[in-house]
């Protein structure tokens, strides 16, 4: 026949798991079974619907078996989080055994845990990690679990436990109460009463891994000892060798209290009588609300943001907080009494409070009672929302007013592009056509723009060479090599496709990438430093018989690119839109700023635009291939011009990777470029070789850096990662599994000008931090010691008697404090405290100055 069930609910991972204790007693035998039944919410039925079921048997025995607790907690073996339970089996002779189960995702249950007491567990009773087992008896502190496998005890000892979990660096630490012993006699001095001996109780913080007490004080006060019945501990971190916490705390007398690094910040009266437990929920709106059960029953949710109640209810058999309707954020899950249904799950509301509000149909008690303190709340909340849609509508019009500033100042550029490629005069609209106040002079005479865009016959300097094009798979590249004088430089260079016809419905500028190579030096401006590279001086200081050696065994190849001062600027945009025109001409500008120099200083600065020439495209020239990339085969080299080369350098990505090799040499990765590859290399620029292996491979080009027999730079050029991850398959499989292959980092300007921002600021933080414990430090040590003086003064002068010597005391009373003013204008700080100072300065300014050099060669 059966006997009487127990049943206990958990959320786990948006479903609720209603765990089932049923005992059956025959002639045969007695058996206990645990059923366990995944429920899911349904959002089609509007009903939580069982997914799966579980069972576990537990034959012969007695039928004293139940349930202590059931929490989610992970396994140490794997990390996983997983439902567990803890069941205790009086047996005679009051021992009891407890033994815990873990859950599997397969609903299989394993008996990870069993120990035997000669006591019943009643109070503050805690599943944490590992699993392990945590409770409290007779004011000592004891604790179980799958590591240790034994019962061991906390030489603490704990009034009762308020919370308990994990915390990084820490491990396990219990929050609890103790009785405050008054603090012991030291060297003849007693102490000032604590905190703790003042209210009777005092909090301490027990690390069980490491077994020490914290300060308890970075929770919580010791004032609130007596008068806390749940707390929370929202957020741990350390700083400064200090907890930093946010801790939220019920009351007996109807309070939720928050607390930051030990002070109370906010208060909030409950609206009902014995508040027994908190949950935490993170809604969709981003919002935290405090989820408080009473005993009688009752729930309530108290906002962060304003520390209000939010929302009560009555009649609540059970709370669950979880992410039950799978939005990525959490809801509360209210359970409400229904005797018609046996069901636990037939009476339920779903809600965060906001956008999410799910209801099953029947009449739940949901109490608003139209108080003051609700109307005022009301109110008030009204208020903010009415702020926060307030500044919504701000962001928005800005938005809007900086999206149409830009589409005016685009039309204004195509404008003046065009005006510009026409040799019109352009015209810019007045301060008061564009409603705006003029901050100059208005007899300043200002130059028309046809005047500042400087064309090339005015510019004699700049010679262009040759103007070229190229078609690489669905890209056009365009090609424009000139060369400048050695007092001249070119910078913040572009190139501008402008189509010569005019389209009235399309943009005559064409979207193009603008690129620049340079001759003077191999692919110098395409290879890639690495990563920990520093400023040339200070390499060279550091290393530099070591660079010498290196030079000696492994040479470098000569480069056979002439040093001209010659540049290359190359512009790519895809193919594929220009080919709906058929035949189209366009002209081809180059904008850049020049500086001139003269005698190593800047003479002159401005802005440029050159007439480079104009170029036609045609699907007839496409198809015969007039203007596609030919690079053949000469004996051991690839040949070919070098339009071709910069054509596909200019439409490939760049990937570098650092190989280095512990025990064997690198001469493997040359092997692998040479015959599984297909590579030669390139005559024109032998340091680069080209693969000629047919596939999707074809046309990848690799560099490869020998820095020593053990360690090499590897850079390719391909046309998409995945010609990347095929090469990279390749070289693992013949590079010893020792290697390892580093990718080294593409650093842009943007990202190297925010590193430096962040580089200064550390820097100057540094600076303060540093200098301000030099005087903490200085200041301490000259306060202690008037303070030893004043004391030793007072005490002579005391114990004598004799006029004449009190007067010679109060002298030389007197020249100790004029010594000590002294003293204090001459401070000095110890040698350990200047080396730690002059040690964080460096390295701070170290990194301020390497990437303040990687941004200026980049």
């Amino acid at each position: 026949m059966l006997s009487d069930e127990q049943e206990n609910i958990l959320p786990y991972n948006g479903e609720v798991l209603i765990f089932q204790l049923s005992k059956a007693e025959c002639a045969a035998e007695k058996t206990t079974r645990l059923h366990v039944n995944r429920m899911a919410y349904d959002s089609g039925t509007k009903l939580f619907v069982q997914k799966s079921s579980g069972l576990f048997s537990m034959h012969g025995g007695s039928l004293n078996i139940e349930i202590v607790r059931c929490s989610s907690t992970a396994d140490f073996r794997t990390g996983i989080n997983l439902p567990c339970i803890l069941m205790r089996n009086k047996k005679n002779n009051s021992v009891f055994k407890y033994f815990l189960l873990l859950l599997h995702s397969s609903n299989k249950f394993e008996q990870c845990l069993n120990f035997k007491l000669d006591y019943e567990l009643k109070n503050d009773i805690r599943l944490l990690n590992g699993p392990t087992v945590l409770w409290r008896h007779a004011k000592k502190l004891f604790y179980v679990s799958t590591k240790t496998c034994t019962v061991l005890s906390a030489s603490v000892q704990f009034s009762s436990i308020e919370w308990a979990d994990e915390i990084e660096n820490e491990g396990i630490v219990v929050l609890g109460t103790r009785t405050a012993c008054l603090p012991e006699e030291k060297d003849g001095q007693t102490l000032s009463l604590s905190d703790g001996a003042i209210w009777g109780s005092e909090f301490v913080v027990y690390a069980i891994e490491n077994q020490k007490i914290l300060t308890g004080t970075c929770f919580l006060p010791h004032a609130y000892s007596s008068v806390i019945s749940c707390v929370h501990v929202c957020r741990t971190a350390i700083s400064r060798s200090q907890f930093r916490t946010s801790v939220v705390a019920i009351t007996h007398k109807k309070q939720l209290i928050w607390f930051q690094d030990g002070l109370p910040k906010g208060i909030c009266q409950l609206p009902y009588e014995e508040p027994c437990s908190i949950q935490v929920a993170t809604t969709s709106r981003n919002d935290v609300l405090y989820v408080v059960s009473f005993a009688s029953g009752n729930v309530c949710a108290v906002q962060r943001d304003s520390f209000q109640v939010a929302s009560r209810w009555q009649e609540v058999t059970s709370v669950l907080v979880d992410d039950f309707i799978g939005t990525g954020t959490e809801q509360i899950l209210l359970l409400f009494k229904n005797e018609s249904n046996t069901d636990s799950l037939s009476t339920f509301i779903i809600t965060d409070l906001g956008e999410v509000s799910y209801e099953s149909n029947i009449n739940c008690k949901e109490d608003f009672p139209p108080t003051e303190e609700l109307q005022e709340n009301g109110f008030l909340t009204i208020q903010a929302l009415e702020a926060r849609l307030q500044a919504g509508y701000t962001s928005v019009r800005e938005l809007q007013q900086h999206l149409r500033l830009k589409e005016k100042v685009l039309f204004e550029s195509c404008c003046a592009l065009i005006d510009l490629v026409q040799e019109r005069e352009h015209i810019l609209p007045t301060a008061e056509e564009e409603g705006l106040v003029s901050l100059w002079d208005d007899t300043e005479n200002l130059h028309p723009l046809d005047k500042k865009m400087t064309l090339t016959s005015e510019v004699p300097e700049y010679l262009i060479e040759k103007l070229w094009q190229r078609v690489v798979d669905d890209s056009l590249v365009i090609g424009v090599k000139i060369t400048e004088s050695p007092n001249l430089s070119l910078n913040d260079v572009s190139l501008s496709l402008v189509m010569e016809h005019d389209f009235t419905s399309d943009s005559p500028v064409i979207e193009c990438q603008s690129k620049i190579v340079k001759l003077n030096k191999t692919f110098s401006a395409l290879s890639i430093s690495s990563c920990q590279m520093e400023p040339q001086p200070k390499r060279i200081k550091l290393d530099f018989h070591s660079e010498n050696d290196l030079k000696k065994e492994h040479p470098r190849r000569p480069s056979k690119i002439p040093s001209d001062g010659a540049k290359t600027f190359v512009a790519v945009t895809r193919l594929s839109p220009l080919l709906a025109f058929r035949d189209i001409c366009c002209i081809i500008l180059l904008h850049a700023k020049r500086r001139k120099y003269q005698d190593g200083n800047l003479q002159e600065s401005r802005q440029l635009t050159l007439l480079c020439g104009k170029i036609s495209l045609c699907l007839e020239d496409i198809s015969s291939g007039k203007y596609s990339v030919n690079l053949l085969r000469n004996n051991s080299h690839c040949t070919g011009i070098m339009e071709d080369i910069f054509a596909i350098l200019a439409i490939s990505l760049k990937f570098s990777f650092q190989i280095v090799s512990s025990d064997c040499t690198l001469t493997p990765v040359n092997m692998w470029l040479l015959s599984q590859m297909e590579c030669m290399p390139i005559k024109e620029c032998p340091e680069n070789m080209f693969c000629h292996k047919l596939g999707s491979l074809r046309g990848t080009i690799f560099n490869w850096n020998l820095q020593t027999p053990f360690e090499g730079t590897l850079t390719l050029f391909c046309r998409n990662q995945t010609v990347l991850f095929q090469c990279l398959h390749s070289l693992l499989g013949v590079l010893p599994p020792t290697c390892k292959v580093k990718p080294l980092r593409l650093e842009s300007k943007d990202i190297l000008t925010d590193q430096f921002a962040l580089a200064l600021e550390k820097e100057m933080v540094t600076l303060r931090s540093s200098f301000s414990s030099a005087v903490s430090e200085v200041e301490n040590n000259l306060t202690l010691s008037c303070e030893a003086d004043k004391k030793m003064s007072r005490f002579t002068v005391s114990s004598l008697a004799d006029k004449k010597e009190a007067v010679r005391q109060l002298r030389e009373e007197l020249q100790n404090e004029q010594k000590q003013s002294a003293l204090g204008m001459n401070r000095t700080v110890s040698g350990a405290l200047y080396r730690q100072i002059s040690l964080e300065i460096i390295e701070a300014q170290l990194c301020s100055d390497t990437i303040a050099w990687r941004l200026n060669i980049s």
